[in-house]
């Protein structure tokens, strides 16, 4: 399976944990040192890419079927995300906003699911916790990930006669350090977030027992 932001923290704990588990994971990201540093077993197969590159789904597909023989889930966990009012966020941001987290996991998964199709496999997208409780001050991240949100549960049921689950993960706020690097604006105080290695043990524990919709409070609080 391919795990898309692998050079994340949050991506790289779930390459681990399947990893763990017997699961043969394809490391897909686009920072080759961090994939790299994930640290599985042998010698996994890396592919360095943009998921905002259009022929990102390509060289995926490519490299699934020269390592693995196929392809049979894909586990997106890509995404940056941005903090300010909407009329002070520039543009730009909000075109790199619904690239990453949105546009580029579509073309993506239109390349690949051919593939899931054939093997019977799944897709897993994880949003955020805005998805279903959009914030104010995050309108244009709150809105990518309502959006995949949607992609999730407009798909399963497309996929559903190829026999592909598809799995709408929707995280609390997880401590990846992700809210440090914002594409623009300042994160507001933010409550004490979930550990990531739980978050990513909860997410895998919902993919091997079929759980297709995982809200931010099937997580549970938070540890002290």
């Amino acid at each position: 399976m391919a795990v898309v932001g692998a050079s994340g923290a949050l991506g790289s704990l779930l390459a681990r944990e399947l990893a763990g588990r017997g699961a043969r994971v394809l490391l897909v990201g686009r920072d080759a040192r961090r994939l790299a540093d994930v640290g599985l077993d042998g010698a996994p197969t890396v592919v360095v890419t943009d998921i905002a590159d259009a022929a990102a789904g390509e060289s995926v597909a490519e490299a699934a079927t020269e390592h693995l023989g196929g392809l049979d889930g894909v586990v997106d966990a890509a995404g940056v995300v941005a903090f300010g009012p909407l009329v002070d966020t520039p543009d730009a941001v909000i075109e790199e906003l619904f690239l990453t987290n949105v546009v580029g996991p579509l073309i993506l998964l239109r390349r690949l699911l051919p593939m899931l199709e054939e093997s019977r496999g799944f897709v897993a997208l994880v949003s955020a916790v805005v998805a279903e409780r959009p914030l104010p001050g995050m309108v244009a991240y709150s809105a990518s990930k309502a959006a995949m949100s949607a992609v999730a549960i407009a798909l399963r049921t497309e996929l559903r006669r190829a026999r592909v689950d598809v799995h709408d993960i929707r995280p609390p706020h997880t401590e990846t350090g992700l809210a440090d690097r914002p594409l623009s604006g300042q994160a507001p105080r933010l409550p004490t977030g979930h550990r990531p290695e739980d978050v990513a043990r909860r997410i895998v524990d919902a993919l091997a027992d079929g759980e297709l919709d995982l809200p931010a409070e099937a997580f549970g609080k938070p540890p002290r």
